[in-house]
C-alpha cells in the first residue's frame, strides 16, 4: 500500500472514530435529558398527589368539626354519617340539615368524582315495621333528590331504605330521646381500593 493509500485509509477510519463518538455522546446526551424529563414529571405528579392528599384531610377535618360527621373505611368503600335527621314520621330533608348535605355534595364531586354512592335511610321503631321500611325509602330518596340538585350525578346514586333496623339508640322512638338518631340518613361511597384517603383517615 502505498504511503498516500494508507494516509487515506488512516483519514478515513480517523474519521469514522468521530463519527462513532460524536454518536455515542448524542446517545448519552439523549439519555440524560429524557431521563431528567421523567423525574420532573414524577416531581410534578408527588407534588399534585401530595396537595390533593391535603386538599381531602381538610375537607374530612371540615365535615367533622362543623358538622359532626362520622367518617370511616368499609369493606366496599367509605362511610359517612351526617348528622342529617328527621322528624317523627316525615321524610322532608330539614332546614337545618342543608348546609350539611350541600358540603357534602362538594367534597364528593371533588374528591370522589364518578364514585357510586348509596345513601342509606332508616327509621325509628314506633309503628309497623313495614310502615317503617316504607318511610325510610322515601328518606333516603329524599335525600338523594337533594344532593343530585346540587350535582352529583343520579345515575350513581342508590337509595335504599332500612326501616328500623340498626337503631342507635335501641327502643327510642317518637319524642323519647334520642329517638332523632335513629331517624337518619348514612352514605356509603363505593371506591377502589384510594391510598389517599386511606391516609387521610388515618392522620386524623
Amino acid at each position: 500500500m502505498t504511503r498516500v493509500a494508507f494516509a487515506c485509509v488512516a483519514a478515513m477510519l480517523s474519521l469514522s472514530a468521530c463519527a462513532t463518538r460524536g454518536a455515542l455522546r448524542r446517545g448519552l446526551d439523549e439519555e440524560r435529558a429524557a431521563r431528567v424529563a421523567a423525574d420532573s414529571a414524577q416531581q410534578v405528579e408527588l407534588a399534585a398527589q401530595r396537595a390533593e392528599l391535603a386538599a381531602l384531610r381538610t375537607d374530612l377535618t371540615s365535615l367533622r368539626t362543623e358538622f359532626g360527621a362520622k367518617i370511616a373505611e368499609v369493606a366496599n368503600g367509605v362511610q359517612f354519617a351526617l348528622p342529617v335527621h328527621f322528624a317523627y314520621d316525615d321524610a322532608s330533608v330539614r332546614t337545618a340539615d342543608v348546609a350539611a348535605l350541600e358540603r357534602f355534595a362538594s367534597v364528593v364531586q371533588k374528591h370522589f368524582s364518578g364514585a357510586k354512592l348509596t345513601v342509606e335511610g332508616f327509621a325509628d321503631p314506633a309503628g309497623a315495621a313495614s310502615y317503617n321500611l316504607a318511610l325510610s325509602q322515601r328518606r333516603a330518596n329524599a335525600v338523594r333528590d337533594f344532593i343530585s340538585g346540587r350535582g352529583i350525578d343520579p345515575s350513581l346514586v342508590n337509595a335504599v331504605g332500612y326501616g328500623e333496623t340498626r337503631l342507635v339508640n335501641r327502643g327510642a322512638e317518637r319524642d323519647m330521646p334520642g329517638a332523632e338518631l335513629n331517624r337518619r340518613v348514612v352514605f356509603v361511597i363505593e371506591t377502589p381500593a384510594n391510598a389517599n384517603i386511606s391516609v387521610a383517615l388515618r392522620d386524623e
